[in-house]
């Protein structure tokens, strides 16, 4: 008994010897920033994690807040490393006497006596030697770090920087890596494994040597069972759950939207975007199906965007991010490729916007040739004659898209898709020619979507809001692809375009591209909440026979909108919309021949203009006192009769060159007119 009291005598001599080295080697503050370091994280909407970034030094170290984990874990660690954490400075008395006698009977030490606040000094300023010198700095930066950060303060630096293996760190990386789910909800045997493997990471690594990282969640179930804080028959339960064998590979949602988010703004360190991560993973794993069963090395991209905000809830930017063979790691969604027929739409939004046509205006669908060398013609060979607008869309027919395109100008057209804020590229910058409307230019999926969107918003092109974080954009008008009424006659005409196989008819307002040479199958489709956009084809560029908008990219298109869910809404009806048949429009608006001259000046004798008001004006009809004025209206050339129009509809007993018409409200207006030939002008003016 004598030689035990001699050796706690010296091990409270040590105590007290430890003590004064404490204060007497007390370093400088301690420098955090190091430590405060976190891997950068792509957010969605909700806050659920797309995508986590490597630091700079490739560490996985996530951010975490102490109440996002399982509150079991942080019970059994406390109860396993450190039962009196909440209660001392920094230092444990009793586990340092414990540590000191080992020490003075082994001549080593056994077991540091390490309280968690220790533990997290040696991670903050980690030093490879085992020696008393460097026990009392750690227990020197555990005092400085309680009184600076408190309890709270260290569990939290603990749960951040815990080494669990190789580049991995803190608790929500290792629960990730291990178990592919966030440390909110973790399993007895997983809480377990958390806290064993930091005390000898990589001889504990799960995915290298399984049987000691068993072993070791073994006894922390056992001495957390002994310890009253599991029940032990629980402790035997989760014994039997077996431990992983390999890691598993970080969230990866969004890959290429996360990217750019963070080449954005490469020094913030959370990222919040307005994709749903939901619809996101639904939207991924359909894509990599369909394009699948496609063939090999296709891509494929998805859009999804919220119409009244202008929110982007999904990016599908490839079938898959690490795909090497489908060149994954490129984002379609951003490539320029040739959209095919997906631009017809506003070819005719411009014909109808223009009061060149209507959708019941009959259109001539026969073989045509413009110039001395452009004879386009229809995808399947043949021609269906004479044909309402309407159905010359649905149908995708050619000869009237470029009819129309010649009618309206393609300098013009081209005009409007950059005004709208799209991105067009020209082959080799050459001038607008009419291949335009069927494909002949460069855009990307975002730029189309955009403009989609655009029509489901009675012709105002969003912005696209990608992000959710920092202050949001100042307001500003935004862009036009369409007039109200020209936009709702679209998307009414494309709600009934024939579906692909096995969908609903009279569901969706789409339209499907394919470009030339089956390089490119694109599939737009919108109602009033949403607009998805589809692309597929080869990232290379090279074509792919048979691959076709209706056939490849209608039925992703569909399906996307299946997985969004919700009973799709009718674009709501302009209200000055013209609802009509094709006798009950005016006569010039019937029927529109190629024979016939469609813009003005090209008439026989003086070209068609309007003389008054002129393009642009801004005229004051006291509209704001609620006592307007009639606005006077004039032409000079033409044949007659002439049909005046505002914003798309004809205006009875009008049909000499000088009429009147009287304005409801301010704002803007677009007055046109058309002779009997077919020649038209039209102006756009301001009502004050």
């Amino acid at each position: 008994m004598r030689w035990r009291a001699s050796l706690l005598a010296a091990a409270l001599l040590g105590l007290v010897l430890a003590a004064i080295g404490i204060v007497a080697a007390r370093p400088p503050p301690l420098d955090l920033t190091a430590a405060e370091i976190r891997s950068p994280v792509v957010l969605d909407r909700s806050g659920t994690l797309l995508r986590p970034f490597a630091t700079a030094d490739g560490r996985w170290r996530l951010p975490l807040a102490p109440q996002a984990v399982d509150p079991r874990y942080v019970a059994m660690l406390l109860a396993y490393e450190d039962r009196r954490f909440r209660d001392h400075p920094g230092i444990d008395p009793p586990a340092l006497l414990r540590a000191a006698g080992q020490w003075l009977a082994a001549g080593r030490i056994v077991s540091g006596g390490s309280t968690l606040s220790m533990q997290v000094a040696r991670l903050v300023e980690p030093r490879a030697e085992r020696s008393l010198a460097a026990k009392l700095r750690q227990m020197a930066r555990a005092v400085e770090l309680e009184r600076r950060l408190g309890k709270d303060g260290i569990l939290r630096l603990y749960l951040a920087l815990a080494p669990y293996g190789g580049p991995v760190e803190g608790v929500r990386a290792a629960s990730l890596a291990y178990f592919g789910h966030e440390p909110g909800r973790l399993s007895l045997a997983e809480a377990a494994l958390l806290v064993a493997l930091p005390q000898s990471p990589e001889a504990r690594r799960p995915d290298r040597f399984p049987e000691a990282a068993r072993r070791a969640r073994d006894r922390v179930l056992d001495r957390v069972a002994e310890r009253g804080v599991v029940r032990r028959d629980e402790a035997e339960a989760a014994k039997a759950e077996p431990v992983p064998r390999q890691r598993r590979p970080f969230p990866m949602l969004a890959a290429h939207a996360a990217e750019a988010a963070l080449a954005q703004r490469p020094a913030q360190a959370v990222h919040r975007l307005a994709i749903d991560a939901k619809l996101q993973a639904s939207l991924e794993a359909l894509v990599a199906e369909r394009v699948g069963a496609l063939g090999p090395d296709l891509s494929a991209a998805i859009l999804v965007i919220d119409n009244p905000t202008g929110q982007v809830r999904a990016h599908v930017g490839s079938t898959g991010y690490l795909d090497a063979s489908r060149a994954g790691a490129i984002d379609m969604a951003a490539a320029l490729r040739s959209p095919g027929s997906a631009l017809k739409p506003f070819v005719y939004a411009l014909a109808f916007e223009s009061g060149l046509a209507h959708p019941e205006t009959l259109l001539d669908d026969r073989p045509s040739r413009f110039g001395a060398a452009y004879a386009p013609e229809n995808f399947d060979q043949t021609f269906q004659g004479t044909v309402t607008a309407r159905r010359a869309l649905q149908q995708s027919l050619n000869v009237p898209a470029v009819d129309l395109l010649e009618a309206v100008g393609p300098a013009r057209f081209i005009a409007r898709l950059r005004a709208g804020g799209a991105a067009i590229a020209l082959p080799r910058d050459a001038a607008p020619g009419l291949p335009v409307a069927l494909g002949g230019l460069g855009i990307t999926l975002a730029d189309l979507a955009r403009l989609y969107a655009g029509l489901a918003r009675g012709g105002i092109v969003p912005d696209l809001v990608r992000r959710l974080d920092g202050a949001p954009a100042p307001p500003r008008d935004l862009p036009r692809i369409a007039e109200p009424v020209a936009a709702w006659y679209v998307a009414d005409t494309l709600r009934g375009t024939p579906p692909p196989e096995n969908a609903l008819p009279n569901r969706l307002a789409y339209k499907t591209g394919t470009s030339y040479g089956y390089r490119d199958a694109w599939a737009v489709g919108f109602d009033r909440r949403v607009t998805v956009a589809v692309w597929v084809g080869r990232p290379d560029g090279a074509g792919v026979p048979g691959l076709v908008g209706r056939l490849a990219a209608a039925p992703i298109l569909f399906d996307a909108l299946a997985r969004i869910g919700g009973e799709p809404e009718p674009v709501p009806m302009a209200r000055d919309a013209l609802v009509t048949t094709t006798a009950g429009l005016p006569p010039p608006l019937r029927h529109i021949r190629r024979d016939a001259p469609k813009v003005a000046g090209e008439a026989a004798g003086a070209a068609l203009r309007i003389a008054y008001p002129p393009d642009g004006a801004r005229v004051d009809l006291g509209l704001a006192e609620g006592a307007g004025s009639g606005l006077a209206l004039k032409a000079l050339g033409g044949t007659l009769p002439l049909t005046w129009m505002v914003n798309s509809l004809p205006l009875p007993e009008a049909a000499r060159r000088q009429a009147e018409w009287q304005p409801d409200g301010a704002g803007f207006v677009r007055i046109s007119v058309m002779d009997a030939t077919g020649a038209s002008d039209s102006v756009v003016v301001r009502l004050e």
